[in-house]
């Protein structure tokens, strides 16, 4: 069995290897869906370890590529996917094909965070403020939604994935909010990778609701004002059973190049690590999801602390 080192270096032989097989932008190719160009100063990649460290799981740890440390690993990995529709645009194609190769990043990075150990990743599918988009494109949206859950369930099952649902479902179509139920149900007791889809999503919202539901305990003499402190609020959030052990990311990544939260998770990434990239979310891969991980673990979180 070939070593982590020579497993990153053939990485990178195999990813050079395929860029010059990509499809033509010729006419006859526009309908083969090529991945946009690379940046080209994309930094390269700590050295790769020696060798694994002892003690992990055995099945993360025998997949993390080299270049990783599964020590200092993001437990909670956050997702802002961005880009499907100018990616689709790109090549001249309806924004529904850029939301289905948008679900097969979405497909790969929950592959790689089971397989390197990431414990939970949560995902920003639809915001509350994309309800105004073009009704054919949100009616698209909600049908690839339901489609997915329930496509991913058998799989969910064999790889130990447990999924959550977190939004304002009171919008979603009925036959997704069942799928979502029957799904979450179903999936309850897996414990290798947390899922969160935000779907129909406000970090403002979210945090409005929790006001709401302390108020009412107030209210009812079920808690004192006095009593209420950040753990309390918390446990009002909609994050709050979505990823019990983890509820705050460790990092939050941002594709398509802009620079902002966009109204996602606010409370919980008070501390989390942001890492932007220029590539659009249908072209995320291994090696955008590697750079984000690696500049994760070269940096050093205080958490308000100065270290002596």
């Amino acid at each position: 069995m070939q070593s982590f080192s020579s497993f990153c270096r053939s990485l990178g032989a195999m990813r050079q290897a395929a860029n010059t097989m990509l499809p033509s932008h010729s006419p006859a190719a526009t309908h083969q869906l090529p991945t946009s160009p690379r940046r080209s100063t994309r930094p390269a990649p700590p050295p790769p370890c020696p060798c694994p460290r002892a003690g992990a799981a055995p099945a993360a740890e025998s997949l993390l590529p080299g270049c990783l440390r599964a020590e200092s690993l993001p437990r909670h990995v956050a997702v802002v996917m961005d880009g499907n529709a100018r990616w689709a645009r790109a090549r001249g194609l309806p924004s529904a094909a850029g939301h289905e190769a948008g679900r097969r990043a979405l497909e790969e990075t929950v592959r790689l965070s089971r397989a390197w150990g990431i414990r939970a990743l949560t995902a920003f599918a639809f915001s509350n403020e994309n309800w105004s988009r073009p009704k054919v494109e949100v009616d698209f949206l909600m049908r690839l939604f339901e489609r997915v859950i329930h496509d991913s369930v058998a799989e969910f099952l064999r790889e130990g994935i447990r999924l959550r649902v977190i939004g304002d479902s009171s919008r979603l179509p009925v036959s997704l909010q069942k799928i979502a139920r029957e799904a979450e149900e179903t999936t309850r007791n897996n414990s290798q990778l947390d899922l969160t889809l935000a779907i129909s999503y406000s970090g403002r919202r979210d945090i409005v609701q929790a006001c709401r539901k302390l108020a009412q305990k107030v209210q009812s003499n079920a808690l004192a004002a006095e009593d209420i402190d950040e753990a309390l609020f918390a446990d009002e959030l909609e994050t709050s059973c979505a990823a019990d052990e983890f509820p705050y990311p460790d990092l939050l990544i941002r594709t398509s190049g802009e620079l902002r939260l966009s109204n996602f998770l606010l409370w919980q990434s008070a501390y989390s690590e942001l890492f932007f990239t220029n590539t659009l979310w249908p072209d995320f891969g291994e090696a955008d999801y590697l750079e984000a991980l690696c500049s994760f673990q070269s940096r050093d979180r205080r958490f308000g602390v100065r270290k002596l």
